[in-house]
């Protein structure tokens, strides 16, 4: 008896398993921002977006003016984005989203 609910337990873990990375999704954000200089303007973006849940990486290329994000469980959408941008003083042209 305890070797058979020892093989479920182990079979269903198995079946499960495959699962674990449809919860843990990351979303990578490519955006467009007008107005970045320098490291201070990069500083200024990192505060707040480690204000928010769910982000785990934030990069800058201030030459081509694209932060880079990746979420996961947060959906960043063009209105909070547009704001973000805006409170910080700069300007959100958009975004590209992809599923890492």
């Amino acid at each position: 008896m305890k070797n058979i609910i020892t093989h479920a337990i182990v079979i269903g873990m198995l079946l499960l398993a495959p699962m674990h990375g449809a919860f843990a999704q990351t979303t990578e954000y490519k955006i467009r921002v007008d107005g970045l200089a320098c490291p201070f303007c990069a500083f200024g973006i990192e505060k707040k977006f480690n204000k928010i849940d769910g982000v785990k990486f934030i990069d800058m290329d201030l030459d081509k003016g694209i932060v880079t994000v990746e979420a996961d469980s947060v959906k960043l959408d063009d209105a909070q984005l547009k704001k973000l941008f805006q409170d910080a003083g700069f300007t959100y042209r958009g975004k590209q989203e992809s599923v890492k």
